[in-house]
């Protein structure tokens, strides 16, 4: 958590763009998967009192040569 906003990130790697690009391989079950997550993250008391002002759910995608991009705000 950084300013109030606590991010929680898929990270999506792809060895070639035979198939697509990284991002186009976050299926909508991968995203409720994630958010399931951050519920239960949030439910778990381990933020000790420290509450979120925003949530964000990004998508970090490495391509074939190690570059990383992330697309903020997914959901």
């Amino acid at each position: 958590m950084k300013d109030g906003v606590l991010v929680f990130c898929e990270v999506k790697t792809r060895t070639s763009d035979r198939f697509g690009a990284a991002a186009e391989a976050v299926t909508a079950r991968q995203l409720r998967r994630v958010r399931a997550a951050a519920g239960a993250f949030l439910g778990s008391g381990l933020l000790e009192g420290r509450r979120p002002r925003v949530l964000r759910f990004d998508v970090a995608c490495v391509d074939p040569d190690g570059r990383v991009e992330v697309i903020e705000a997914v959901l």
